[in-house]
């Protein structure tokens, strides 16, 4: 833990949650004027994953969940979205942080993020079917009711449209920006 809580990885996790909040605020719907507008896509997920490969899962870990936190005082749904899209979105930054602290290199990587777009896919049905939906359309979270599963039936090829995308497009521009966001970093003594 001492290794994860040095300067130089406080003041990165500080640099990353602060742009990956800003960036969060850019959301824009990806299915406008469908019943799935409120799916709205947003990059600030880069951001999570570039401390993850940066500085590990830990560090990731953290910069998801202040992200989220701050976003609470912002956001609209009490909480619950943020909740939500933490799970959903540590289910994709985990895995190929965990690999890439082992073994680096980008064929690795890519393997990892097309295993974490899976794994983000699959784990946004689960939350939205378990904890969104029935909050949301009126029921309670992990008791579904008729009417949240009738929502879900009708809108979870959005669901898994949206996250696919989403998880796709983090996955090519984090192992676009990497390398030049990680020489910047090191150039001005954040990472070892």
């Amino acid at each position: 833990m001492k290794k994860v809580f040095t300067t130089k990885n406080i003041a990165g996790m500080a640099i990353f949650s602060a742009l990956s909040f800003i960036v969060y605020l850019l959301e824009f719907p990806i299915f406008a004027g469908t019943p799935a507008s409120f799916l709205k896509l947003d990059f600030s997920n880069v951001f999570v994953m570039l401390a993850g490969f940066m500085y590990g899962p830990i560090p990731a870990t953290i910069v998801l969940l202040i992200k989220e936190a701050l976003h609470i005082a912002v956001g609209g749904t009490g909480g619950v979205g943020e909740l939500s899209n933490f799970i959903i979105t540590a289910s994709y930054v985990l895995i190929p942080s965990i690999f890439y602290r082992h073994k680096k290199g980008l064929k690795g990587v890519i393997i990892t993020l097309i295993f974490a777009c899976f794994m983000q896919t699959g784990m946004s049905l689960i939350v939205n079917k378990l904890i969104n939906f029935p909050f949301f359309m009126g029921g309670v979270p992990f008791i579904t009711t008729d009417y949240s599963n009738k929502m879900f039936n009708s809108l979870w090829v959005y669901i898994l449209a949206f996250n696919g995308i989403k998880s796709v497009a983090i996955s090519v521009i984090t192992v676009l920006v990497y390398k030049k966001v990680s020489h910047l970093f090191k150039k001005i003594k954040l990472k070892n």
